[in-house]
C-alpha cells in the first residue's frame, strides 16, 4: 500500500487507499494499478482496513488486470473510457476542434498513471499525447468521514477542445440493489422516490441553471430496504448549485455505477490550448448504519465550515405572511414591537421595500427604499428594532430584473439571452448577466449604500427565476449557466468579505438553492415557501439528510395555511418550526393575547433547547405511513428531544417509540415538554429506562388526535 508522501511514478504496484477521518464512520477509496492505463476503482464504502486493503493486491504470479476483474468483476477505471472496452456512458465525453472540422480526439485513452499519496488526499495523473489532453483525479477526506473527488483536464494539443461531459463515476458497493433520490415542485421540495437497481441508465438531469425545486440534490445507492439507522449505503452528491446530471448505471455484465457531474449546454466549455477545467466536488459518504449514518458524516462537514453559525439561530420573525408587499412604517414598527416582546431576536423586513414594489411585477432590481412608502428611508424601522434589542435582516434578490425596473431600461444589453431575442418572461423578469464585470460592480454598490446606510445583520438571498434561453449577453448568445454560477458564488463571497457581520441565507423559490457548495457560503437556507405544517414536516425531515436542523428556515403562521388552506393548531406549527431555525410570520396584531401567551412559552422552549438541537446528531425512528419522529442526540448522549407527529388517522394503536443512539449503559428520564394541548395525550413525564431499553423497547406511542405532535425529551440521570 502507498504511504501517506510517498510519490508512485510512473506506474504503482501496491493497492493506494485513502480513508475518511473525524467521524464516527469512515468512506475509503481503494485504486488498483494497471500498467496500461488509469487505476481501477477497487473499492468505495465503508471503512477498509490495511489488511483489507493489502488483500487486494495481486499475488505475483496473477496479471494484474485479470485479478482486477476476479475483485469487482468488469473492472471500473478511475475515468471510464470507450478506448478501454467500458460500454457504458464514458466518464469523458468530448472532441477536438481541427484543421479538419470537429470531432476529433473524442476517444482517449490515458495512461501509464502517476499517484501521489499525502496525509488525507491523493492525486492521479495522466496523459493522453494522442489526444492532447492531460488528467488529474484528486480525492481528498473531508470531516465527519467522507470524501470528496473532482477531476481537471487541460487541454495541451493545438485547436479547442469541446467538454460536452466530465464526470465523477464510482462502482457501487457489493449487495447493492436499491436507489433512493428526491423529487419535489414548488412547496413541495426533496420527497423521496425509490427504485430497484436494475439493468440500464437511470438519470437526472437539470438544466434550471440553480438547484432546482425538482432537482434529487443527492443519490443514495444501498442494500434492499436500508432505512434510518440500518442498511450500507453510499451517497453521492454533487457540490454545485448549476445545471447538474446525476446517473446510475448497470451493464448487462453486471458492473453497477453511480455518477455525478455538471450538465453543460451545447458548447458551453471550449478549453482552449492550456486551459483547465476543474469540475464541482462531488462528495461520496458511506455509512453501515443507513441514511442517519449518512446525514451524521455530512452535518461533522458542515459544521466543520468557517462559514457554519458561530452560535445556535436566533428566533426570526419576518412580516411576509402579515402584510405580502404593503409596507406602511406604523404596522411594520407594531409587529417588531409585539415580536420583541415575545422574545424574537431578529427581525427581517421582506420583499417590497424597494423602489416601485407594488405588485410581484414591479420594481425587482432598483434596490432603494421606495420613496412614498419610506419617506425617511428605513432609517426609522431599523432604529426601532435595534432599539428593541433585535437584529434587522433585508430580503433582496439581486441576479432578476422586471421588465419596468430602472436598471433595465437604462442596461437592456445586460440581460442574459440568446441570439437577438430576449428570453420568455417568467416570473414577470429576466435575469441579469452576472459574468459581465459592470454588473457585479453596480450591484456591489447598491448593496453596499444600503449596508452604509442602515446597520444590516441578516440578508435572505433570493431566486426565483429559472434560466431559461440563459445565453451571454455580449452578443455571442453563447450558453452562460456554468459562468452565471461561477459569477453567483463570487458575487456571494465579494459581499461576505466586504460585510463579515452580516448572515446571509440562500432562498430560492422555498428551497431551491441548498447544497453543498452554497452551504461553505451562508448561514441559513429557506427550506421552502410552504408553511403549512403537515407539508413541512416532511420536507424539514428530507432536507435534514444533507443540511443539518440549524440551517432550515422554520416559521410559525397563522392558523389557516397561505399555501395549503389547511388549518393547524399552534401546537403543531411551533413543534414543527422547533427543529429548524425557529421563526413567525404571522400578523401578531391579530392574534388573542391567550395564543400570544402559548407562542411565548415556545420560543422560551426552543431558546432552551436550540443549542442541542443545533448541535445534536439527528436520529429519525422508522415508523408505519402517517407518521413522522426525528429528534436529535446530544453528542455525548447526555440528552436528547423527540418530535412524533402524527399527520394522518390512523386505525392501529399507537407504535411505540424505539428511540436508537442512546449510551446503553446509562438510564435516562424521559418528560413531555411541549406547551399541554388537549388533542395529545402521552403519560410517559416521569419514566425511566437505560438506554438499552429505550432502544429496543422504546416509549410506548401518544393516544391523539391526526395533524399534532408531541415532544419528548430525554435526560440521562
Amino acid at each position: 500500500m502507498i504511504e501517506p508522501g510517498r510519490v508512485a511514478a510512473p506506474v504503482p504496484t501496491d493497492p493506494v487507499a485513502l480513508s475518511g477521518s473525524g467521524g464516527a464512520e469512515t468512506t475509503t477509496i481503494v485504486l488498483l494499478p494497471r500498467a496500461d492505463g488509469l487505476p481501477d476503482i477497487g473499492w468505495v464504502g465503508p471503512r477498509l482496513g490495511e489488511g483489507d486493503v493489502r488483500a487486494l493486491t495481486p499475488p505475483a504470479s496473477v496479471e494484474t488486470t485479470a485479478w482486477n476483474s476476479w475483485l469487482i468483476g468488469s473492472p471500473v477505471s478511475l475515468l471510464p473510457e470507450h478506448s478501454r472496452g467500458y460500454l457504458g456512458r464514458p466518464a469523458l465525453l468530448g472532441h477536438r476542434v481541427g484543421p479538419d472540422g470537429p470531432g476529433g480526439d473524442w476517444s482517449t485513452a490515458f495512461g501509464p498513471a502517476s499517484v501521489r499519496c499525502a496525509p488525507g488526499s491523493l492525486a492521479v495523473e495522466a496523459t493522453d499525447k494522442s489526444a492532447g489532453l492531460e488528467l488529474r483525479f484528486e480525492a481528498e477526506a473531508v470531516a465527519g468521514g467522507g470524501l470528496r473527488l473532482r477531476h481537471l483536464l487541460t487541454n495541451t494539443g493545438s485547436g479547442p477542445y469541446v467538454v460536452d461531459a466530465l464526470d465523477v463515476v464510482v462502482p457501487v458497493p457489493p449487495g447493492t440493489g436499491e436507489i433512493l433520490d428526491f423529487t419535489g415542485r414548488w412547496a413541495l421540495e426533496r420527497q423521496p422516490r425509490r427504485r430497484a437497481l436494475a439493468d440500464g441508465h437511470w438519470v437526472r438531469e437539470h438544466r434550471r441553471g440553480m438547484r432546482g425545486l425538482d432537482g434529487t440534490g443527492l443519490v443514495v445507492v444501498g442494500t434492499p430496504g436500508f432505512g434510518y439507522g440500518n442498511g450500507e449505503v453510499l451517497g453521492v452528491h454533487l457540490a454545485w448549485s448549476g445545471n447538474h446530471r446525476y446517473a446510475v448505471e448497470q451493464l448487462s455484465s453486471g458492473t453497477a455505477v453511480v455518477r455525478a457531474g455538471e450538465l453543460l449546454h451545447p458548447g458551453e466549455l471550449v478549453l482552449a490550448e492550456n486551459d483547465t477545467y476543474a469540475m464541482p466536488w462531488v462528495q461520496v459518504t458511506a455509512s453501515t448504519r443507513g441514511l442517519d449514518g449518512l446525514a451524521d458524516a455530512t452535518h461533522t462537514y458542515v459544521r466543520s465550515l468557517e462559514a457554519h453559525p458561530p452560535a445556535p439561530a436566533p428566533v426570526m420573525f419576518n412580516p411576509w405572511e402579515a402584510v405580502y408587499l404593503d409596507h406602511d412604517l406604523d404596522t411594520l414598527t407594531a409587529l417588531a414591537e409585539i415580536s420583541a416582546a415575545l422574545g424574537v431576536e431578529r427581525f427581517v423586513l421582506d420583499d417590497g421595500w424597494f423602489t416601485n414594489r407594488t405588485s410581484l411585477s414591479d420594481g425587482l432590481g432598483d434596490w432603494a427604499s421606495d420613496p412614498g412608502t419610506w419617506p425617511d428611508g428605513l432609517t426609522p424601522l431599523v432604529d426601532r428594532v435595534h432599539e428593541l434589542g433585535m437584529e434587522f435582516g433585508l430580503w433582496w434578490e439581486p441576479e432578476a430584473v422586471n421588465p419596468n425596473a430602472a436598471i433595465f431600461r437604462d442596461h437592456p444589453d445586460w440581460i442574459l439571452r440568446t441570439g437577438d431575442r430576449l428570453p420568455v418572461l417568467e416570473r414577470d423578469c429576466y435575469l441579469l448577466d452576472l459574468s459581465r464585470h459592470e454588473v457585479r460592480a453596480h450591484l456591489l454598490d447598491a448593496f453596499d449604500r444600503l449596508a452604509a446606510d442602515h446597520p444590516i445583520d441578516f440578508v435572505k438571498w433570493d431566486h426565483n427565476r429559472d434560466q431559461i434561453d440563459g445565453g451571454d449577453s455580449r452578443g455571442s448568445g453563447r450558453a452562460m449557466a456554468r459562468r452565471q454560477t461561477l459569477a453567483f458564488r463570487d458575487l456571494l463571497d465579494e459581499l461576505a468579505r466586504r460585510h463579515p457581520g452580516i448572515a446571509w441565507e440562500s432562498c430560492a423559490s422555498g428551497g431551491g438553492r441548498i447544497d453543498l457548495d452554497v452551504l461553505e457560503r451562508v448561514q441559513s437556507v429557506w427550506t421552502s415557501d410552504v408553511t403549512d405544517p403537515l407539508s413541512r414536516q416532511s420536507i424539514q425531515h428530507w432536507t435534514a439528510q444533507l443540511a443539518p436542523l440549524e440551517y432550515l428556515g422554520a416559521h410559525v403562521t397563522a392558523p389557516l395555511s397561505h399555501q395549503t388552506g389547511r388549518t393547524s393548531t399552534l401546537d403543531l406549527r411551533a413543534a414543527t418550526a422547533l427543529f429548524g431555525q425557529f421563526g413567525i410570520q404571522w400578523d401578531l396584531r391579530t392574534v388573542p393575547p391567550h395564543e400570544l401567551d402559548r407562542l411565548a412559552r415556545w420560543i422560551e422552549l426552543y431558546k432552551r433547547h436550540r443549542v442541542l438541537l443545533h448541535t445534536g446528531r439527528l436520529t429519525r425512528i422508522e415508523l408505519p405511513d402517517g407518521l413522522l419522529s426525528h429528534g436529535v442526540v446530544a453528542q455525548d448522549r447526555s440528552e436528547a428531544l423527540f418530535s412524533y407527529a402524527q399527520l394522518d388517522e390512523i386505525v392501529h394503536v399507537p407504535p411505540r417509540l424505539r428511540i436508537p443512539g442512546l449510551d446503553p449503559a446509562r438510564s435516562y428520564r424521559a418528560s413531555v415538554v411541549a406547551p399541554a394541548d388537549p388533542a395529545v395525550v402521552w403519560e410517559v413525564t416521569g419514566m425511566q429506562a437505560s438506554g438499552a431499553a429505550l432502544g429496543a423497547l422504546g416509549l410506548p406511542g401518544p393516544e391523539r388526535a391526526s395533524q399534532s405532535a408531541a415532544l419528548v425529551h430525554l435526560q440521562a440521570i
